[in-house]
């Protein structure tokens, strides 16, 4: 189980390993840059297979936070935890203490908010034992008052990138008749997927969770499909919202979808198959481009939370894009590529 040789470590700041016999908590934090500031990410919780898939999801996830946070030009660096473990059957208030109490240590190197597996009610649990916790503040809003879940922003932000991805590809303002497949329907998919439909597009959506394609199915008028046959389908746009690696050498050839744009984190399983995309003529939005809307919330609740600035801010999710594709374009190469080029820009030292 080595770290320095993992194919995704990535010149990693720090990864700390965190255990606890009391509580059964294992988990694996993973500070990747602080050039920026304090390295601001999710905890995921997650029942991995081996520990080694763990170690690998913490170092890519941690990676992106921080080309995301320079991308949304934020004074943040890139960090990641994850629990292992089934929430649903092993997250208990004494494991929660036991992870809080470890970010504690770390002195706000590292800033935890909610992720799969987590959420915005465990992160105000933990903050009776940590200070470094985001993501928690109720913040107002038009017609009340919302908790400090970021889900609703990260949704907003792939919405707005949806938009531009489709002006891009499409040539087209509207989407009004978009064909979508929307693989994950929770928080954020849902919310997405919700939006979508105002908007006028069709949904097929596609999920692990029964209950969720029962929403989905009943109060958005969506298809419901089986998880394997939501690549193939034939639609115009492929919103992958659930976990990452689902753009790989079995899935890209059996995508009809002309454009690729959605909340998941570390959608292509390795660079080239971002190359493979373009190549093909599918274009892809950067994940941590277009689902950065999330991390920006958090940060504006950190430095002090106005709804107006909020949501400009994450509109311009739109320009980022826009600035990706046309460079992309320009340059004839991979806008995968092409981000984490402007993002180095800005991080690196």
């Amino acid at each position: 189980m080595a770290v320095f040789s993992q194919i995704d470590f990535a010149d990693h700041e720090q990864v700390v390993f965190v255990s606890d016999d009391a509580s059964g908590l294992k988990a694996i934090i993973a500070v990747h840059n602080s050039n920026l500031g304090p390295a601001l990410g999710g905890c995921r919780m997650w029942p991995y297979a081996t520990e080694d898939e763990a170690i690998r999801d913490v170092l890519r996830l941690s990676r992106g936070m921080t080309y995301k946070s320079a991308m949304a030009n934020l004074k943040l660096g890139g960090g990641k935890s994850v629990i292992i473990g089934n929430p649903r059957t092993q997250k208990t208030p004494e494991l929660l203490a036991a992870f809080a109490r470890a970010l504690e240590q770390l002195n706000g190197r590292y800033i935890a908010a909610e992720d799969s597996g987590t959420s915005v009610a465990d992160m105000k649990y933990m903050a009776q034992f940590t200070r470094h916790v985001a993501g928690i503040v109720d913040k107002p809003t038009d017609d009340g008052v919302r908790s400090g879940d970021p889900s609703p922003a990260t949704a907003y932000g792939v919405f707005v990138g949806i938009k531009a991805a489709v002006k891009e590809r499409l040539g087209r303002d509207s989407l009004q008749g978009l064909r979508v497949a929307v693989q994950g329907v929770g928080n954020v998919g849902f919310d997405l997927a919700r939006q979508l439909k105002e908007a006028g597009a069709e949904l097929w959506v596609t999920d692990i969770h029964r209950e969720s394609l029962t929403a989905a199915a009943r109060e958005l008028g969506a298809t419901v499909v089986a998880p394997e046959d939501i690549f193939g389908l034939d639609v115009d746009l492929f919103a992958p919202c659930a976990l990452g690696a689902i753009l790989n050498d079995v899935t890209i050839p059996q995508l009809k979808a002309k454009i690729v744009a959605g909340a998941a984190n570390n959608q292509l399983a390795e660079a080239r198959h971002g190359t493979e995309l373009f190549r093909r003529g599918i274009l892809y939005a950067p994940d941590y481009v277009i689902n950065a809307g999330g991390i920006i919330d958090v940060y504006h609740e950190r430095t002090g939370f106005d709804r107006g600035v909020l949501l400009r801010h994450i509109e311009g999710i739109y320009d980022n894009l826009m600035e990706v594709f046309e460079r992309s374009r320009k340059e004839e190469r991979p806008t995968g590529e092409v981000a984490d080029a402007i993002a180095e820009e800005r991080f690196k030292r």
